[in-house]
């Protein structure tokens, strides 16, 4: 036998002991918990109220270290306007500040200031931010230029369109805004059109230098979706669907930490988005689409004065031969993104589990949807559900360590026959297969203990995934559950000192098998450690293992008193005595 910690050297070595199904659970579990641990410390838990930011309508001059922003864009409105009117050709019109053109409808309110023709805020109604306000998902705090800023790939123009003061006209209807600025040599043309009850609008823009078209690309940088909450740096990417490889490519701010990296091609759509949220374009008679992704490193509303940046995505994306895009700026909502492009639904990332967790959401969205209206209520159903489905698996675990806890007085024979034997003795393989006769024998599975435990792990990663992704999952009440997404807000967290509790009486309800007693001590602790593990874990995933602990109790039970735990154990042939029966 080749032994590598030696050298390699052909020394001979004793069999080694085979884990016990103790062990064997307790190294699955720990690690599901390093996984889940790492988790936590990239995406640590939420923060505190952040302070209140400032309005970000009421900024209209380029904030502190504004890339590109020139003497004109950061001085007082009227200087401007005064250097401006000197200094264009007669064929160019000056501009002034005006008010924010205000876009207010059923699902939002968007700010979009003549200074550069950029959405200083975009809030949604429906949703609301960690600190308790509408949700904002323009960062404001970022200082760089602001969303829908013009970005030029090769050449760019003398004058800094994105901090010049545009005109400004509105539709009749104020669902509509055209932003157009002239220097006499470049001309700049800008048109949103936005619907009362809808998250899709229509944004085009057109630059021209002496007549001919100027290429460019649309910005969104500094970040996107959620950014009062510290887990936003995780969350961060840019996406785009290439209809080529039909497939979604996705890249977090980390791909272009050396620079910017772009990617062209034929893309059904291209953006930005983070767990909850998105901001995608999706061009109109495209033929070519080019989508640019940034590092970004800046603060958000919620960075402290002490703190360091963070690194957030940035974008820019273009079309040739125009700039023409459907826009779509929301929630992550399947049905939402199946209504506007079906292939928008791969944004929501269910991940290497997708095809147990999109199924599994799906399941408790229509519960939610159509029986209970509640999504911790049908997070319970459907865990009923899952448990009563896998009950024939169950009971037959239960069955056989019924059997186990019947053949303990051999299995002690068989430890007291070996008692002197120490792990590296070559007798220990003999006690070892001993035992593994006897079950074998007996038709006992010695893994079989671990199999409920086993059979959960697929579908607590799946509901984790659940509630890191679904945006209908996103503040979902449940008692006294604030967000189900989240952990309990509450000074002593009650669901998981409720599991812990429950992961006990399961121990004491559950046949003892004969093992090592230091093993079973060690499995004694097995709740607190999980009871640990789930102190910060999302509130829906331990009322979903809360309650798959319960109703295991309660088929426990119903097993116990039955005849079928007695049949288990009399089927169990007694030791043999002086070679006879």
């Amino acid at each position: 036998m080749s032994d590598p910690v030696n050298g390699g050297n052909n020394l001979a070595q004793p069999p080694k002991k085979e884990m016990s199904m103790e062990v064997r659970l307790l190294l699955a579990f720990v690690l599901m918990g390093v996984v889940m641990f790492v988790t936590q410390y990239i995406m640590p838990a939420p923060p505190a109220k952040p302070p209140a930011k400032k309005d970000a309508t009421a900024q209209t001059t380029p904030p502190p270290g504004a890339k590109d922003a020139d003497a004109t864009s950061t001085a007082p409105a009227s200087a401007v306007a005064t250097v401006q009117a000197a200094s264009l050709p007669a064929n160019a019109t000056p501009q002034k500040p005006e008010p924010n053109f205000i876009i207010d409808t059923d699902l939002y309110r968007i700010s979009i200031s003549n200074q550069g023709a950029t959405v200083r805020s975009w809030q949604f109604k429906k949703y609301k931010g960690n600190d308790e306000k509408p949700l904002d998902v323009v960062n404001s705090a970022g200082g760089l230029d602001f969303p829908f800023a013009l970005y030029f790939p090769a050449q760019k123009p003398a004058s800094n369109v994105n901090w010049t003061w545009y005109k400004q006209t509105g539709d009749p209807d104020g669902l509509g805004v055209t932003y157009e600025f002239s220097d006499g040599h470049v001309t700049v043309r800008k048109v949103f059109r936005f619907q009362k009850n809808s998250y899709l609008s229509r944004v085009s823009t057109e630059v021209t230098l002496d007549g001919q078209s100027l290429p460019h690309l649309i910005e969104w940088r500094g970040g996107f979706g959620d950014l009062t909450v510290s887990t936003a740096p995780g969350a961060q990417r840019t996406l785009y669907y290439d209809v080529t490889q039909n497939k979604l490519v996705e890249q977090t701010p980390k791909a272009a930490s050396k620079g910017p990296v772009t990617a062209s091609g034929n893309f059904s759509f291209a953006g930005i988005a983070d767990n909850y949220f998105a901001a995608v374009f999706l061009p109109v008679g495209a033929t070519t689409t080019t989508l640019v992704t940034f590092e970004d490193t800046v603060r958000t509303p919620i960075t402290k004065p002490d703190e360091k940046p963070v690194p957030l995505s940035g974008m820019a994306v273009g079309a040739i031969p125009a700039n023409r895009f459907e826009l779509f700026v929301g929630p992550k909502d399947l049905d939402l993104l199946r209504r506007i492009n079906p292939k928008l639904e791969q944004v929501v990332d269910f991940g290497w589990l997708a095809v147990l967790a999109k199924p599994l959401f799906l399941i408790v969205n229509y519960v939610n949807n159509t029986i209970v209206h509640n999504f911790g209520w049908a997070i319970v159903l459907v865990t009923v559900a899952i448990n009563f489905i896998l009950f024939p698996l169950k009971l037959s675990n239960m069955k056989s360590m019924r059997k186990m806890q019947a053949l303990k007085p051999q299995v002690d024979a068989i430890n007291a026959k070996y008692k002197n034997v120490g792990l590296r003795d070559p007798k220990a393989a003999d006690k070892n297969q001993e035992t593994m006769d006897l079950y074998k024998k007996h038709g006992v599975n010695p893994m079989g203990g671990c199999i409920p435990m086993l059979l959960q792990i697929p579908f607590f990663f799946a509901f984790y995934k659940v509630f890191t992704v679904s945006v209908e999952m996103r503040g979902a009440p449940w008692l006294w559950v604030a967000d189900l997404s989240q952990p309990e807000t509450i000074p002593i967290k009650i669901l998981p000192l409720v599991m812990i509790a429950s992961q006990f009486i399961m121990q004491r309800m559950t046949p003892q098998p004969a093992g090592d007693p230091a093993q079973q001590k060690m499995m004694m602790f097995m709740p607190l450690v999980f009871g640990f593990m789930f102190y910060n874990f999302p509130s829906g995933l331990v009322l979903y293992y809360l309650t798959s602990n319960l109703v295991s109790m309660g088929q426990q039970w119903f097993f116990n008193k039955t005849s079928m735990a007695n049949l288990a154990a009399e089927s169990i042939a007694p030791p043999r005595k002086n070679g006879r029966k």
